[in-house]
């Protein structure tokens, strides 16, 4: 009996070993994860995501969410002066003391979700981890994360839930490519730019406490880098976010380990049927396998390859800081009619306070900009560029980190264009708030094969059963505003084409 027993066990052995074992769709190279598309189609269609930049930086609340940078330089900067004043020196009072400080007690993640929602955001998500070595999600490789300390709470695990259950697709970014120290062994590099917290002996920074050392990233170079990877890695195994970005400073993680992380994350992705962005800075990815981002700007003409800019709804910092001010909702909503128009999408920062409430000054502004939303949702998702981008008087000013500025006044002179993808409705926006019975005057349709006169059925204003009266000239469009309501922030011309 026993040799009947090994027999068929053999065998069946032998049969499991010759099943192929399915290969991987994606291998770690750049030509293999090429073939990934990066901007899938609900991508396209989305329009506006909201992420919030929320951690233990914003404990101290002051200057802005660089502040353990500068705690620990002894330049003379107003955040080491503040922390001195306030905290005490830095020897005593380290970075890692405001953890227990940052406890977000009164964080309602259903309650985030749905004013992300009720904004007109198509995507939602948190900032996981920024430079600062604090990790957002409940965390095995990361001892500093809110689950075990801070908030005691899976944040990240609620905002998902949340958020996926307000029909939003999830986003998580993350800036620790550079909360390594890279510069240990060269005292006259202490302070350089590719390390977030400045080593010195007599900081904290320099601890290497098999805990503390984790939080301030002093470890070896290639053990870092496998760090940094596990971190992503348990974020798409726990969480399977819909888009993973990246702040600058991705380039200093070797291409080997970048290619083994997203050959890792399309491969899942692929496994649950998910259609995934990878958003990336500067030169960080090649083109052909994420999405560029343009901080705080956009492009100042229209792009072939659909792009991503992340702004701020706060004019001073990223982070909660006392004294913060925010930008009107006209000023927001125009500046991403711009961006639409030349084939990008905005993601909109918010910025909550270390207790997880989003102040009502920024919930104010939220709403106004989803009231607008609402109202011209037709000629907003799921819509794509036209021929040319618009025109207009508004001269925009060179962004900080390419392109041009986000804070771009626009007026009533200044025009912008979208069309729906079935090519039946070209959409006018105009980036203010223009006078019942002046002339628009359009230069340029005929020279993009558009022949109104042939092409445009009736034209009306966006909310209202108003039509507009319009005519082509020898060489230019003109449109009559009719007498009927125009929108504060910016009136939409709905153009019903044959």
């Amino acid at each position: 009996m026993k040799y009947i027993v090994l027999l068929v066990a053999a065998t069946v052995f032998a049969g499991c070993s010759s099943i192929p074992v399915k290969s991987e769709k994606y291998t770690a190279d750049w030509e293999s994860l090429s073939a990934h598309k990066a901007a899938p189609e609900w991508f396209s269609d989305a329009k506006l995501g909201i992420y919030f930049t929320w951690g233990v930086h914003t404990v101290p609340a002051f200057h802005n969410e660089w502040y353990p940078w500068h705690m620990y330089r002894s330049d003379g900067h107003e955040v080491e002066k503040h922390h001195r004043e306030t905290y005490g020196d830095p020897k005593d009072f380290n970075y890692h003391d405001f953890v227990p400080m940052f406890t977000s007690e009164h964080f309602d993640a259903a309650d985030w979700a749905k004013l992300f929602r009720e904004a007109g955001a198509k995507f939602a998500g948190p900032c996981a981890q920024h430079h600062d070595g604090f990790a957002l999600w409940k965390s095995k490789v990361n001892p500093w994360n809110a689950y075990d300390k801070g908030p005691k709470q899976d944040l990240t695990g609620k905002l998902e839930k949340a958020i996926k259950g307000e029909g939003m697709k999830f986003i998580t970014t993350f800036h620790h490519a550079r909360n390594g120290q890279r510069y240990a062994d060269t005292p006259e590099k202490w302070g350089g730019y590719n390390s977030h917290f400045t080593y010195h002996p007599d900081y904290a920074t320099s601890s290497t406490d098999p805990v503390l050392s984790k939080l301030y990233g002093n470890m070896p170079e290639e053990e870092f880098n496998q760090y940094w990877f596990d971190q992503l890695k348990e974020v798409v195994d726990q969480y399977s976010p819909d888009i993973m970005w990246f702040d600058s400073w991705m380039n200093i993680i070797p291409e080997s380990v970048r290619q083994e992380y997203v050959a890792y994350y399309l491969n899942e992705a692929a496994r649950k049927n998910q259609d995934v962005v990878l958003a990336y800075k500067q030169n960080d990815l090649p083109k052909s396998v994420g999405i560029l981002d343009i901080e705080q700007g956009g492009k100042k003409d229209l792009s072939e390859s659909i792009w991503l800019t992340d702004v701020t709804l706060s004019k001073k910092s990223w982070c909660y800081v006392e004294g913060q001010e925010y930008k009107p909702a006209a000023l927001v909503v125009r500046n991403m009619i711009d961006v639409w128009s030349k084939n990008g999408i905005v993601l909109l920062n918010v910025s909550p306070r270390a207790d997880g409430v989003i102040p009502q000054a920024q919930r104010d502004v939220l709403r106004d900009i989803g009231v607008w939303m609402k109202k011209h949702a037709e000629a907003v998702y799921e819509t794509r560029p036209f021929d040319f981008n618009g025109f207009g008087q508004a001269k925009a000013e060179d962004g900080h980190f390419g392109g041009q500025s986000s804070t771009v006044e626009y007026t009533e002179h200044d025009g912008r264009f979208l069309q729906s993808k079935d090519g039946k409705y070209l959409y006018l926006f105009m980036l203010g708030k223009p006078k019942a019975g002046s002339e628009i005057e359009i230069r340029g349709l005929a020279q993009h094969d558009f022949y109104p006169e042939q092409d445009v059925r009736r034209i009306t204003v966006m909310g209202t059963d108003m039509e507009a009266e319009w005519y082509f000239g020898l060489r230019n469009f003109f449109l009559t505003v009719p007498d009927a309501q125009m929108d504060e922030i910016a009136t939409v011309f709905r153009f019903e084409l044959n």
